[in-house]
């Protein structure tokens, strides 16, 4: 039975239908079950980032794959998950920011656009809330909307955050898990170790392998899930933007939003006016995120730019492997895109710029003494970083000419790559119900969003009923 309802909505009232809520009881049963037996599968899903909206977009993909019933999504998200069919409530780019106190000046919004999301959710009546990193917006929202279903008794839906909080970065980060399992039901981990920290710590987990890994296989590349690799094409890329034979081609990848790639582009334009001095014939080659925002400022600063410079538009994964194939070295802002260099094999200096009460923070609070995912994981500094105050064209400069000349830098990075994109593939342990559902495929069918759908289709959810 269906009911006419209102629903405040982004400050209107929306009027809709919806089902009596139900409340619990003891029994459990699969989400997919229930799934089933609503015939069909309702998953929030929220985004906030570039890599958030790729991740999304595949476990959307993965989803709708693997379920016998059809699969309706709402959320917020960007370009990528509105190919898989959702209509997001608004721009993902709304909620793209980073740091700590970089945050202040948009905090009022930040929280009108949570209400909204929360009372979007709760119209949905969702089967399932999945975030994706952007864990300040994230775990708000799901800790928010766990209290307003708990206030009132109603049918809980399951909550995934997908890619594990930094823990293991901060000082007492790992004792700040337990209080999560207030509103998050499970953890979808990217990285190795994080499932058995969480589990340790109460709360449930599954380390489903590191999304770069379907690069390769939305590339169609044919390769061994432990010497994975994309080769892009660096003679049709130079042929198809002119670039002359004795070229220096660098790849500068300056970050996803708009306040960081405001910061470190100025800084990697002077480093560029410090390099052409040695490199006669040189070129930049940037990478430009989906966001539109980004895009316009990228387009202005480059205008006066100091060297010739060729921009690749993000969403390109064969511009983006063929640009860094081109390429003898990069020069990338911290974040996923150091593995993307190193599932390409292309050697990097790594750069981090942040307000300065921001460093501060991370200076007393880090535990770790590294900033970009491959030192960390190889616990060995095998990738330059220059951060917070070294973090000038001076230090840039010399850190891209030591790797350029270098053989043996440039080697230890090439080397290390291989070790490193092992570690990042989910053991076979965890492919569980969907290894026993596809019996014969090999390994690369099984991705990390295919391990990640299962893990939200087989969750054990309480069964609730009408009192």
């Amino acid at each position: 039975m269906w009911f006419r309802t209102i629903w405040k909505v982004g400050g209107r009232n929306v009027v809709g239908f919806s089902r009596p809520l139900r409340r619990y009881t003891s029994v459990s049963r699969d989400v997919m079950d229930v799934a089933v037996k609503d015939g069909e599968l309702r998953v929030f899903i929220v985004a906030g980032e570039v890599s958030g909206d790729t991740i999304g977009s595949r476990l959307m993909a993965s989803l709708k794959k693997l379920c016998p019933v059809p699969v309706r999504f709402s959320g917020v998200g960007g370009s990528m998950m509105s190919k898989q069919g959702l209509k997001s409530l608004f721009p993902m780019e709304d909620i793209a920011v980073m740091g700590l106190l970089e945050l202040l000046p948009h905090l009022n919004r930040l929280r009108v656009k949570l209400q909204e999301t929360i009372e979007a959710a709760f119209l949905f009546q969702p089967h399932v809330v999945v975030t994706v990193d952007s864990k300040g917006f994230s775990l708000r929202l799901l800790k928010q909307l766990r209290a307003r279903y708990n206030q009132q008794r109603f049918d809980v839906p399951v909550h995934f955050h997908y890619v594990a909080p930094s823990f293991w970065a901060w000082k007492g980060g790992e004792a700040r898990l337990g209080g999560l399992t207030e509103f998050v039901d499970h953890v979808l981990c990217i990285l190795p170790n994080e499932e058995e920290v969480c589990r340790s710590n109460g709360l449930a987990a599954t380390f489903v392998g590191h999304p770069i890994l379907e690069d390769v296989l939305e590339l169609n590349l044919d390769t061994s899930p432990h010497e994975w690799k994309i080769e892009g094409n660096c003679e049709d890329f130079r042929k198809r933007y002119s670039i002359p034979a004795g070229t220096t081609v660098i790849s500068l990848l300056p970050g996803s939003r708009l306040q960081e790639v405001t910061r470190m582009l100025s800084i990697f334009a002077n480093t560029m006016r410090l390099l052409k001095g040695s490199f006669p014939e040189l070129v930049t080659v940037i990478h430009v995120a989906p966001n539109q925002h980004v895009k316009n400022y990228v387009t202005g600063i480059t205008n006066k730019w100091p060297v010739p410079v060729i921009l690749i538009p993000g969403g390109s994964l064969h511009q983006k492997y063929d640009a860094f194939s081109a390429s003898s070295v990069a020069l990338c802002a911290s974040g996923t895109v150091a593995l993307e260099l190193q599932l390409a094999r292309l050697p990097c200096v790594v750069a981090y710029r942040a307000h300065f009460l921001t460093e501060w923070i991370i200076h007393y609070k880090a535990k770790i003494p590294y900033i970009s995912l491959p030192n960390i994981l190889m616990d060995s500094a095998i990738m330059p970083e220059a951060l917070f105050q070294a973090c000038t064209p001076t230090n840039l400069a010399s850190s891209i000419l030591n790797l350029i000349h270098n053989d043996g830098l440039r080697e230890k990075q090439i080397v290390a790559a291989e070790k490193v994109i092992g570690l990042l593939c989910a053991p076979a342990r965890n492919l569980g119900n969907l290894s026993q559902q596809h019996q014969g495929g090999r390994f690369p069918h099984y991705t990390p969003s295919m391990i990640a759908a299962t893990a939200i289709l087989y969750h054990t959810k309480p069964e609730v009923q009408t009192t």
